[in-house]
């Protein structure tokens, strides 16, 4: 395989909010404080200093550090605005969202037809919102080199659901060349840990590469189930960073805040083929292939009944905010087409 390397992005430090948010099941709080609410179109800076009320948001952990990063600027304009932001996971997330719980959900993925399908039937109308891209990086611990670069032929054979009971890495060998790959895989413990299934990066690192193969051989759709599992990043990064032949998936935010104690293994889509290293510029231009959107999901009626969520919606997509947060949260932003096509989604709410 060949290695493509662009230059790496810096493990980007955030702020004192921003770590707390980015700890997978915490959340975020301000006071909650009574006075009336006001807003402004998605389109100009809506922080005039006179919102108020509180929201709920729940969801994804790897979303979580940018609506945080919104609530932290909204309400430096605004001190009597507060807000709950929590990331237990994208599917969690979901649960409570069309229980009626939230008022907004974070997602690492879409929303799945039964899901839609228990917020349609308790009478919950909502509107999707892209706000970023994220990359999914693939870990090893920071010492281990035994390995250049991994297809996705490679991590199905380490990972997929053919892969269950294997003890090392050198035990994916036959898959990975059945698949056509030339990649030797080490005689090393293969210790994973990575997102659980309620975890929305679980949901997009399964379609986007395992799905395809574990199809095309009559399997299910799905990892192998024996690993240590969570939903909280921070968990999956102490679990690589404790074990030297360590494997495992994650938001590249995480990784690259961790970028002293793990390492970042470079992706081919094709067996055999040029590896790509995971950074902003790999995740805009779309040659990194584990790559995904991000999204908010707003509840219509309270964002209608409620202008603490409206406004902070407003904020969330007026003109340099999501950039501006993502000056300390290593996302990527979007397109400016695609920015245009979130705001007007909201708009015609």
């Amino acid at each position: 395989m060949t290695i493509t390397s662009p230059k790496r992005i810096g493990a980007l430090a955030l702020t004192a909010a921003f770590a707390v948010a980015a700890c997978g099941g915490g959340a975020t709080e301000a006071p909650a404080t009574q006075a009336p609410a006001t807003q402004a179109p998605a389109t100009e800076d809506p922080g005039t200093g006179g919102v108020s009320g509180s929201i709920v948001v729940s969801g994804s952990s790897t979303v979580e550090p940018i609506s945080t990063g919104v609530a932290e600027l909204f309400k430096q304009q605004n001190p009597d605005w507060n807000y709950q932001i929590e990331g237990p996971g994208t599917g969690d997330g979901f649960a409570r969202f069309c229980a009626g719980e939230t008022d907004i959900s974070d997602a690492s993925r879409p929303i799945k037809d039964e899901e839609a399908a228990k917020c349609a039937e308790a009478g919950i109308e909502y509107v999707e919102l892209k706000v970023a891209y994220d990359g999914m990086a693939v870990l090893t611990n920071a010492g281990n080199t035994a390995i250049a670069c991994l297809s996705f032929a490679d991590i199905y054979a380490l990972v997929g659901p053919e892969s269950t009971g294997f003890k090392k890495w050198s035990d994916g060998s036959a898959i990975a060349a059945e698949l056509g790959s030339n990649t030797v895989l080490p005689d090393a413990d293969l210790v994973i840990t990575g997102p659980g299934e309620e975890s929305g990066t679980y949901d997009s690192f399964v379609e986007i590469v395992i799905a395809k193969i574990a199809e095309s051989r009559g399997q299910e759709a799905q990892t192998r189930p024996d690993y240590t599992s969570s939903a909280n990043d921070n968990v999956i990064i102490e679990g690589i960073t404790g074990n030297p032949t360590s494997f495992g998936w994650v938001g590249l935010a995480f990784a690259e805040e961790n970028a002293d104690k793990v390492r970042e293994i470079p992706v081919s889509k094709d067996a055999n083929g040029t590896c790509v290293e995971p950074n902003a510029e790999t995740v805009s231009d779309g040659s990194y292939p584990i790559s995904r959107p991000l999204f908010i999901y707003v509840n219509k009626a309270k964002a209608a009944e409620n202008e603490a969520v409206s406004a902070y919606v407003d904020f969330y997509l007026a003109e340099g905010t999501i950039a501006k947060v993502l000056e300390t949260v290593p996302y990527v932003n979007l397109p400016a087409d695609e920015l245009a096509a979130t705001r007007a989604a909201w708009e015609a709410r």
